[in-house]
């Protein structure tokens, strides 16, 4: 039998938000995301964007910023992992010439080039502790001097931090400075992971299926019901990053109109991933038990405070989904005196 498919232009929802067609989604977790960037977006407080590596975090910076008062000003990123130690004061305010060793020209730096815009610090977590104390008298002064200067330079830059690190951990155990953490930490906003936002996978894979079919001259615009349920039952340990490779090869692999995708490729992974304990089971069995057991935990209370989606860390909505899946149901009353 052929198998069931699904039209991409009807899988999605009647409402979604899409902030520069990129960061697509309309459950809740992801909507209060948004809240929070309407709410201080046209403001010019520091924000400190937290989530997992893949989550998006650069879209929601790049989102604060055009919907704020500066956003005809530069939006500059700057990623705080990528540059070697010795040369990220240089990048942050630059250098005269004959400064250091091969400082052969005058170099302006990050924080004058977004003069009455925004400067996005990615991966904060990962900033030098002797640069800590130059960064956070900028943001408190706006001023700083070039390497080699003591001319003092005055901005009005907007900072935006994102980290997928637990920078409050890392303040206890004096990787980072406090009051560095407390200026940043003016208006947190939490990226969710995708395997919390399970209920937008259809609606993503719908944009990257027509992104790369259009970028390749594929007219793919059919799922097969199998993929798109596999594809929302996956752990997702790359989150949005993850999804957007794995529709990229399955639109290169897919040769007429159905997607064409091995989502066995990803119970290996999962599977490869697992516990020992889990090893002599199947992936589904192993989730079954294990909601199964927190159910029991809860007396079958699924959503609410306490409730067995909480204790599992997904919306009450992907647990019901995967109980539906599993085929899970509350086949007992419950025990007397409970």
């Amino acid at each position: 039998m052929a198998a069931t498919v699904r039209t991409i232009r009807n899988i999605a929802p009647e409402r979604a938000t899409e902030v520069e067609k990129e960061l697509i989604g309309s459950s809740r977790s992801l909507e209060r995301v948004w809240d929070a960037v309407r709410m201080v977006a046209r403001t010019d407080t520091a924000v400190l964007i937290e989530g997992e590596t893949g989550t998006g975090k650069e879209l929601v910076a790049r989102a604060l910023h055009q919907q704020s008062l500066r956003k005809h000003g530069p939006f500059l990123r700057i990623n705080c992992a990528a540059i070697p130690s010795g040369l990220i004061e240089s990048e942050l305010f630059g250098h005269e010439r004959g400064s250091f060793t091969g400082a052969f020209t005058q170099t302006i730096g990050r924080f004058q080039l977004a003069d009455r815009g925004t400067l996005f610090l990615d991966e904060i977590g990962d900033l030098p502790l002797e640069m800590q104390p130059k960064l956070l008298r900028v943001l408190q002064e706006q001023e700083f001097e070039r390497l080699g200067s003591s001319r003092t330079i005055r901005v009005n830059v907007r900072i935006i931090a994102a980290t997928n690190q637990d920078l409050s951990q890392m303040v206890q155990e004096r990787r980072f400075r406090a009051d560095l953490f407390y200026r940043l930490n003016v208006f947190p906003i939490a990226v969710p992971p995708l395997r919390e936002r399970s209920e937008d996978i259809p609606l993503l894979v719908r944009h990257f299926v027509q992104k790369f079919g259009e970028r390749m001259s594929k007219d793919v615009n059919d799922i097969p019901d199998e993929v798109m349920e596999g594809l929302q039952l996956h752990h997702w340990p790359g989150n949005i990053r993850e999804l957007e490779n794995f529709i990229e090869r399955a639109v290169i692999m897919s040769n007429g109109s159905v997607l064409r995708a091995s989502v066995n490729e990803l119970r290996a992974q999962v599977s490869k991933d697992a516990p020992v304990t889990t090893a002599n089971r199947t992936l589904a069995q192993a989730e079954r038990d294990h909601i199964l057991e927190v159910l029991d935990q809860v007396d079958w209370v699924v959503a609410g405070r306490g409730g067995a989606a909480e204790r599992l860390g997904v919306p009450r909505s992907s647990l019901m989904f995967r109980m539906k899946k599993l085929g899970i149901v509350k086949s007992r009353p419950r025990a007397a005196g409970a």
